[in-house]
């Protein structure tokens, strides 16, 4: 079965595929510029790139050419004696305009990418906006999200890790899984270990049975952002064999309280290393690599 999944993970790009791409307007007028400022997270899959923004998947460019979900290019305009309308009436229904193409509103598509995210995919996406492999030239870096791998339970098809970070100076690769304090899979009920649990536990295997594999991926993956982007990622070595629960979305009293109670001391989470912040905006990366140790006491 390891065989089947690991033909399954594959991080490729064919050459045909990224000239088609650098040639696209859309591309070098507006997704560029957004990826280099960290606007827009830009990821390697098989055979497509997807670009993430706030959360969501804006659009994803493989051999059939750009694509996006059809709720984001849902942007229609009414213009009315060269003016641009904000509210109709159902007379002029019939004279609403769509867009024609990605670029006439690509603005209006990135926002409505940003208001279908879940609170989680938001909270990633905040290290994405700073620590991006692309912009930053810091030691840690995001190198994916939402790091799919075939399951190896036979009741599962896929486990989705939600954030990849790499440490430059290291060369090595660090899963973290992502929750929201208002996320019950975090808490323990009627005496049962939280689900989140179960869930570290099962992604841990995945890396011990397919670390070897995953690292030959992601070198696929270093190989190809460093001849779109024009960066100098180094091969890597190694992979934590741990993988981190990242805890976020708290106020200074929630801290306090409730999650003293049900994180740090209830023992719930014992065994399971993270990290936790309130506000994922003064999230600092270094500090969420170097700082990652048991959650509970």
């Amino acid at each position: 079965m390891e065989g089947a999944i690991s033909m399954a993970f594959e991080r490729k790009l064919s050459k045909s595929i990224i000239g088609k791409l650098q040639d696209e307007q859309l591309y070098n007028d507006y997704l560029l510029p957004d990826i280099r400022k960290g606007d827009v997270f830009p990821a390697i899959r098989k055979e497509k790139i997807t670009f993430y923004h706030a959360g969501g998947n804006l659009f994803s460019y493989g051999k059939n050419g750009f694509e996006t979900n059809i709720k984001f290019a849902s942007v229609s305009k009414l213009i009315k004696k060269g003016k641009e309308e904000t509210y109709i009436n159902e007379k002029d229904l019939g004279k609403i305009r769509t867009i024609k193409k990605f670029t006439d509103e690509y603005k209006g598509i990135k926002e409505n990418c940003s208001r279908y995210s879940g609170i989680e995919a938001i909270g990633v996406s905040k290290v994405c906006e700073k620590d991006s492999y692309v912009k930053t030239d810091n030691d840690i870096v995001v190198l994916d999200v939402e790091t799919s791998l075939e399951s190896l339970d036979e009741d599962r098809s896929q486990d989705r890790i939600d954030l990849l970070l790499l440490n430059k100076r290291k060369k090595q690769l660090r899963f973290y899984e992502a929750k929201d304090f208002s996320n019950g899979e975090i808490r323990s009920r009627m005496g049962k270990k939280p689900k989140v649990v179960e869930q570290i536990i099962r992604y841990k295997t995945q890396v011990k049975v397919k670390g070897i594999k995953i690292i030959e991926a992601y070198n696929k993956y270093i190989s190809i952002v460093n001849g779109i982007f024009s960066i100098d990622l180094e091969e890597i070595i190694d992979i934590d064999p741990d993988v981190y629960l990242l805890i976020f979305g708290f106020d200074r009293d929630q801290r306090s309280g409730q999650f003293k109670k049900y994180i740090k001391n209830d023992n719930s989470l014992k065994g399971i290393k993270g990290y936790s912040i309130g506000d994922m905006n003064n999230l600092k990366i270094e500090n969420l690599w170097k700082g990652s140790k048991k959650l509970c006491t």
